[in-house]
């Protein structure tokens, strides 16, 4: 079974990003957010050590700006989407799922 796979997205407007390894200085076209962003990245993971899966990146302070991290690999479909209707619609729909009776 062939597993689909997702468009990399803005971690701030959810517009669609190329596919390829973005430069430094890429924005997205939707919203001109920094793309090459730890938000933006498949090693992001807030709690961990830097907040990154990568045990060997170093410690980024501003994650919503553009870095020069080695590791850096555009993960498919953001999911840090701030505000909006997908952000809003996720949110209700988890809080539907735990509400205690």
């Amino acid at each position: 079974m062939v597993t689909p796979t997702v468009a990399p997205r803005c971690h701030r407007c959810g517009a669609p990003l190329a596919p390829k390894s973005p430069s430094r200085r890429a924005a997205c076209a939707g919203c001109g957010a920094d793309v090459r962003v730890c938000l933006n990245c498949r090693f992001h993971a807030p709690g961990m050590h830097h907040d990154c899966r990568e045990p060997a990146a170093e410690r980024v302070a501003d994650k919503e700006r553009a870095n020069f991290c080695e590791f850096f690999a555009l993960a498919p479909g953001s999911t840090s989407l701030r505000g909006g209707e997908e952000g809003a619609g996720a949110r209700a729909q988890l809080e539907a799922l735990f509400r205690r009776p």
